[in-house]
């Protein structure tokens, strides 16, 4: 189990900048990229053993983020 975050930067290393733009000019966009940071940040803990939730919610953070990512790549790769 990884205990590094997965940052969007991170995640879309060649669409950094590409990213910073779009949180500062689509709304949905930003609203898509705060929910997952919350959400890897929230699973980043749980790995780290900082929080210990259930294995159930653990692995239901684990599929929301990666809709999240999913949604962040149809924002890149249009």
């Amino acid at each position: 189990m990884s205990h590094v975050p997965h940052e969007l930067a991170d995640e879309f290393p060649n669409a950094a900048e590409k990213i910073h733009e779009l949180k500062l000019s689509n709304a949905h966009f930003a609203k898509i990229a705060d929910a997952y940071h919350e959400v890897n940040r929230e699973i980043h803990r749980i790995e780290a053993e900082i929080e210990t939730p259930s294995d159930a919610y653990a692995e239901e953070l684990k599929k929301k983020r990666l809709a999240l990512k999913d949604e962040v790549a149809s924002f890149l790769n249009p």
